[in-house]
C-alpha cells in the first residue's frame, strides 16, 4: 500500500487508534535504528539531587552578574 492510499485511512481512524499507529511506527523506526535493545533498561541523567551542579551554576551566574 502506498502512502497516498494509507493517509485517508489513517485520517478516518479514531483518536486512540491514531496514537497506536504512531506508537507502532515509532517503535518500528527505533528498532530499525538499532543501538537499543528491547526490554533493556538505560540510565537517564536527572538534575534531582545534583547539588554540585547547582552550586557550580549558581557560582557561574553570580560571577557573570558581577562582570556585567
Amino acid at each position: 500500500m502506498k502512502l497516498d492510499e494509507l493517509l485517508p485511512v489513517l485520517h478516518k481512524l479514531p483518536r486512540a487508534d491514531k496514537y497506536r499507529a504512531v506508537q507502532f511506527l515509532t517503535t518500528e523506526l527505533a528498532q530499525a535504528e538499532g543501538g537499543l535493545l528491547q526490554g533493556s533498561e538505560y540510565p537517564v541523567w536527572s538534575p534531582f539531587e545534583a547539588h554540585d551542579a547547582a552550586a557550580t551554576l549558581t557560582q557561574y551566574l553570580r560571577d557573570e552578574t558581577q562582570l556585567n
